[in-house]
């Protein structure tokens, strides 16, 4: 059983080295190592939820190769960002930028927490609060309701 788990463990991490195919891997480490951190902030357009880094769509590996070229042709992280975005919208982005046609993206998650802290706020306030100690008065006819229910033994 613990072969088992530690195989399927094993083939999880493993997924995201299957994607980047050897004859994709630059020779030169620096370039490669850009071109990874690229890709893995590029959205698959294909799995949507991927990096082109981790996906094994064609797509996925075509915009490896594109990246890389320009790496190559020696154009700047930016460059190949802003390429990307021309081309293909900031929906290629994992992480979209924060800009005025992005703002509710970037807001909403507060806007959820504001809302429910408000609402949690409103519910606790309807709660029925403690009653107050009753007086000197009340205490004493409590007490005769009292004796006089009891049993005596």
């Amino acid at each position: 059983m613990r072969f088992v788990l530690a195989l399927l463990t094993a083939l999880v991490f493993s997924l995201s080295a299957l994607a980047v195919q050897p004859d994709e891997v630059l020779k030169d480490p620096a370039l490669e190592k850009r071109a990874r951190e690229i890709s893995s902030g590029l959205r698959c357009l294909v799995c949507q939820n991927q990096s082109i880094d981790d996906s094994d769509a064609q797509l996925a590996k075509d915009l490896r190769l594109l990246v890389r070229e320009r790496l190559v042709a020696g154009d700047s992280d930016q460059q190949i960002h802003d390429f990307l975005v021309q081309r293909y919208g900031e929906f290629v982005l994992l992480k979209p930028t924060f800009s005025a046609h992005t703002l509710l993206l970037w807001l909403t998650p507060v806007l959820v927490l504001v809302l429910g802290g408000i609402g949690a706020y409103a519910a606790l306030r309807q709660r029925p609060q403690a009653q107050a100690r009753l007086d000197e008065e009340e205490q004493k006819a409590l007490e005769a309701l009292l004796k006089r229910d009891r049993p005596t033994s």
